[in-house]
């Protein structure tokens, strides 16, 4: 896509970055605890939050790790990650960076460790994006990537698009567990875990986050309303007089790793002829 949307993309949460910052669904939640259960980070490792949008990441993983970078294509994003972590004090060791996630301005092999959380499906390009997570990361270093999980189910699938599109127009689009493995795989990872988590969002929350004005969430509320009984089923859409209070989607975790250095097949087998 061209420069445009990606400026758009900083528009966008330039605006927002006050109501990303202060959100409750982004602050804790089971998936930040199952990624440090996976990921097992030390105090050895350093980590690069990509897409770090109100630094809620970066703060969960700083005490268990040497140092870690936050990085944003959004300034003003950056500015008020910074201000969080501050504000909330305990730790000395982030360090923020103006990035694009599709092309990083960091050497190979930098980091230990690699998040991304929620910012997938606004990439132009995730399979760019995820070879320059693999360059960036250490061989034999980890990454969890968190994101919104497309449905299998066509219907349920074109209903998440749509509202997701309504919501914010820099969403790109989602993935299903499949596509995910395929663009993974094919980053040269190797692939060890896929999870699913649950999130329940407070509607009138989730909706504002974005900039919405009242009559954007009243059709986006009129969507849900409207929506078939199986998409209601679905999402677990709980409604009163009219309003949707609270909707539930699915978040996949994918937990994968550089491959470590391979061996020297051949130098071995010259050492061995000897």
């Amino acid at each position: 896509m061209s420069k445009n949307f990606k400026d758009k993309v900083r528009e966008q949460f330039s605006r927002s970055a006050d109501s990303y910052v202060r959100s409750p669904g982004f602050v804790e939640g089971d998936d930040l605890k199952e990624a440090a259960r996976l990921l097992q980070p030390t105090q050895d490792d350093i980590l690069l939050d990509v897409a770090c949008g109100g630094g809620h990441t970066a703060l969960f993983f700083a005490p268990m790790v040497r140092s870690v970078v936050a990085s944003d294509l959004a300034m003003q994003m950056l500015k008020k990650a910074q201000e969080f972590i501050s504000e909330e004090g305990g730790v000395e060791n982030v360090t923020f960076r103006e990035a694009d996630a599709e092309d990083l301005p960091f050497p190979a092999g930098a980091f230990t460790l690699l998040t991304c959380r929620i910012a997938p499906h606004h990439f132009p390009d995730l399979p760019r994006a995820l070879a320059e997570f693999h360059r960036v990361l250490r061989r034999g270093g980890r990454m969890a990537v968190i994101d919104t999980l497309l449905p299998d189910d066509p219907e349920i699938a074109e209903f998440m698009h749509s509202y997701e599109k309504m919501r914010d127009p820099t969403h790109v689009r989602s993935y299903t567990r499949e596509e995910w493995a395929e663009m993974v795989e094919k980053a040269d990872f190797i692939l060890h875990d896929i999870e699913i988590v649950t999130k329940t969002h407070d509607f009138q929350e989730w909706a504002r986050r974005t900039g919405l004005n009242r009559d954007s969430v009243q059709k986006l509320n009129k969507l849900f309303i409207e929506a078939s009984d199986k998409i209601q089923d679905f999402f677990q859409v709980e409604t009163f007089a009219g309003e949707v209070e609270n909707f539930t989607d699915r978040k996949i975790l994918i937990y994968a790793s550089r491959p470590a250095k391979k061996p020297h097949v051949q130098q071995s087998k010259q050492q061995e002829a000897k």
